[in-house]
């Protein structure tokens, strides 16, 4: 474990340029990881010492590691830490980009979240505890502070989601959840269908507000309502996608 967290200090300084300073720590750490410096099962440095280590705030660093998490390589054990993962393979779960270019196979993206994502709602309410309530809320913070940069806030819409997989203590749930990584959210589609940009505030600030439901459902330990907030949800989103791509 301290043979990872020194990696981590000991590598070359990253310079963080003009990119964005998510898509930085993103790059370090992936380098890092290709390169064994971080090797499969290997704790990464906590948040604070990401933080002072790339000269970032919290919220980059959270940022970082969900699109780490979402591209499958590395995943957070809850109260322990945030670890590298074996490099994803073509496991039956896993989707590859090029299944999903379209706005059609995002829609079947979604049909298939509508069954899973439904019970996981509900299984989430049964059995989530404070501090992963606390995490989903979190994403949902982070989620509305980014509303202005349409892009930020598909991190943190992964990362509601994958705290949701994670609340329901079923394994394959996550996994799962974790091999769709970024095609969960079918707003990188719709960034391509040419949505207004005076109406795409406002079409974050429903979808938040969407996720806020569920997660006061889940919150309250009220399984019935957290499926019927989450069925809504994903319903709403397959609709507003189907809208976006008639309209393209």
């Amino acid at each position: 474990m301290q043979r990872s967290t020194r990696a981590l200090f000991e590598a070359p300084a990253y310079p963080l340029g003009r990119r964005s300073l998510t898509t930085e720590v993103v790059d370090a750490l992936r380098q890092q990881i290709e390169a064994a410096d971080l090797k499969v099962g290997d704790r990464l440095a906590t948040e604070a010492e990401m933080v002072q280590r790339f000269n970032v705030s919290r919220t980059v660093v959270r940022e970082a590691l969900s699109k780490l998490q979402a591209a499958g390589l590395v995943e957070t054990r809850h109260g322990i830490g945030t670890f590298v993962c074996e490099a994803p393979g073509k496991e039956l779960f896993q989707l590859d980009p090029a299944d999903v270019a379209g706005s059609i196979d995002a829609l079947a993206v979604l049909e298939l979240r509508i069954s899973l994502e439904t019970e996981s709602a509900g299984l989430a309410a049964a059995r989530c505890d404070k501090a992963r309530i606390a995490s989903m809320r979190r994403a949902l913070s982070d989620f509305e502070r980014n509303v202005g940069e349409a892009t930020e806030t598909i991190s943190p819409d992964i990362r509601f989601h994958l705290e949701i997989a994670h609340a329901t203590g079923n394994r394959y749930v996550v996994e799962i959840m974790t091999h769709l990584g970024i095609h969960l959210i079918p707003r990188a589609r719709l960034t391509a269908t040419q949505i207004p940009p005076n109406e795409y505030a406002d079409y974050l600030t429903r979808v938040n507000r969407e996720h806020e439901q569920i997660c006061d459902a889940i919150e309250r330990g009220d399984a019935d309502s957290a499926r019927t907030a989450m069925r809504l949800h994903l319903i709403n989103s397959r609709e507003r996608l189907r809208r976006a791509q008639e309209n393209f």
